[in-house]
């Protein structure tokens, strides 16, 4: 009897640090996802960008990957529907982008007025500055929920690392005594759980591709995914040593995902 073919491993790969740095891609990266896709892996883009999808995806078109905004999933869609579950109606306070606070607006009250802010939101903020501290510092003082998109304490940019969400989140947690209670991006089970609803498959069809060891890998291990990390973002190869937190798979770019995608089928 012929055996059943295998079943090709959905790809939940990262963004930033694994497929582009700033505005620009990693080298091999479009040819890597142009290889997965005539491979036949279902694929989709699970980042903790704040950009609007249609918009991130129309670049990585110009960029050499062909992309659709529903292969995008990423935290104000994500942030949206678990808002929308557990505090529907709310008025929100966001320290975040400009597109993150848009992408909020249509479904959310927003607000800088401490006394009707009932959630505040810690992102990623180029402008964080004393006024937006002191305002959610207010807020919750005075009661209101503590969300965060992603608990990274930086991110890669094109000329190195640069703060992220993590040192929003010390601010808040600093002054106010306060603890986030709710982290919605990567790592967490919710985000994971919409990746694997937008896929279609359980976590073991399922690699999640990335270069950070405390999003992206332990994601994968959380649900028991396979984790593959890159090392063209914030993870350095020293660093694995060094951390508890081990991926299934080490590659030194996005360049060599298909070579070993390709290996591991023909091993079973």
């Amino acid at each position: 009897m012929k055996p059943k073919p295998r079943r090709l491993p959905g790809l939940l790969i990262d963004l930033d640090g694994t497929i582009c740095l700033g505005d620009g891609l990693i080298p091999g990266a479009a040819e890597a996802i142009a290889q997965v896709r005539r491979l036949g892996h279902p694929l989709v883009f699970a980042s903790n960008t704040l950009e609007h999808a249609a918009e991130f995806a129309a670049r990585l078109t110009r960029q050499g990957i062909p992309t659709a905004p529903d292969e995008i999933l990423h935290v104000p869609f994500v942030l949206a529907c678990y808002l929308e579950q557990h505090t529907p109606g709310a008025t929100v306070f966001c320290i975040g982008e400009r597109s993150l606070i848009d992408q909020l607006a249509p479904h959310f009250r927003i607000s800088e007025n401490p006394e009707e802010i009932e959630v505040v939101v810690a992102s990623s903020d180029l402008a964080f500055d004393f006024d937006k501290l002191n305002t959610a510092f207010q807020a919750l003082r005075r009661g209101a929920r503590f969300f965060a998109t992603n608990l990274d304490p930086t991110w890669p940019g094109p000329n190195g690392e640069l703060p992220d969400t993590g040192a929003i989140i010390g601010a808040l947690e600093g002054c106010s005594g306060r603890r986030v209670e709710t982290v919605v991006g990567k790592p967490s089970a919710y985000f994971a759980r919409s990746a694997l609803e937008r896929l279609g498959l359980s976590p073991r069809h399922v690699w999640v591709v990335g270069d950070s060891l405390t999003s992206d890998v332990a994601m994968g291990k959380e649900l028991g995914m396979t984790s593959v990390v890159v090392l063209t973002g914030v993870t350095r190869r020293d660093d694995l040593a060094a951390s508890p937190m081990k991926p299934d798979h080490v590659i030194g770019s996005l360049a060599e995902l298909p070579a070993l995608l390709k290996s591991r089928a023909f091993r079973g």
